[in-house]
């Protein structure tokens, strides 16, 4: 006679998948944790314990605005950045590599999440990744979006694209925007 033995809640929730969690805490490397919200991305870098999860770096799509980004807090562009900033605020505190935990949401080919992974990559940062699920250079650029907005009519134009045209940023303009952001990331390491 078999027992009746409910789901834990928090799987039940759709938000942890304990048996892959369970592996990825025996390698005794930290968790690369990464999630894409309504209108924000967060990656932290965690290392698990008895008491609970203790965060080792933080980043957040607010730490870019304050860069200077103007582009969508949310696009594979500020999610590459954002990976790139975590990756270089980890080697600062000594952690240089991770394995990414997507909870029991997948791992798509080319989605933002594979971009803060290329990200960390290009910042020097280990995680274990096959290079065919990253995000091609020109997306990562944003060239697709200033192609889209190219295409357009407009006032399709105007529509689709007026929060970023309301922060003076024209969306031809997302490869040189990048670029530059990219760039002053890059200088605060030289520094």
């Amino acid at each position: 006679m078999s027992r009746y033995k409910p789901m834990l809640r928090r799987r039940r929730e759709g938000k942890t998948n304990y048996h892959k969690r369970e592996k990825l805490i025996r390698s005794g490397k930290p968790l690369l944790v990464v999630r894409v919200g309504s209108g924000n991305i967060t990656v932290q870098l965690v290392k698990p314990e008895m008491g609970g999860d203790k965060t080792l770096v933080s980043t957040s799509s607010k730490e870019l605005e304050r860069l200077g980004w103007k582009g969508s807090p949310k696009c594979t562009p500020a999610a590459y950045l954002l990976g790139l900033l975590t990756g270089i605020k980890a080697k600062e505190k000594g952690v240089e590599e991770a394995i990414l935990y997507t909870g029991v949401k997948p791992f798509v080919k080319g989605s933002r999440i594979a971009g803060v992974v290329k990200g960390l990559l290009d910042s020097g940062f280990k995680v274990p990744c096959s290079e065919e699920v990253l995000p091609s250079e020109d997306r990562i650029r944003g060239e697709h979006i200033a192609s889209y907005a190219s295409s357009l009519k407009r006032e399709e134009y105007e529509r689709r694209f007026s929060g970023l045209l309301r922060k003076g940023l024209k969306p031809e303009d997302y490869p040189s925007h990048f670029e530059a952001i990219k760039s002053r990331i890059l200088e605060g390491v030289r520094r």
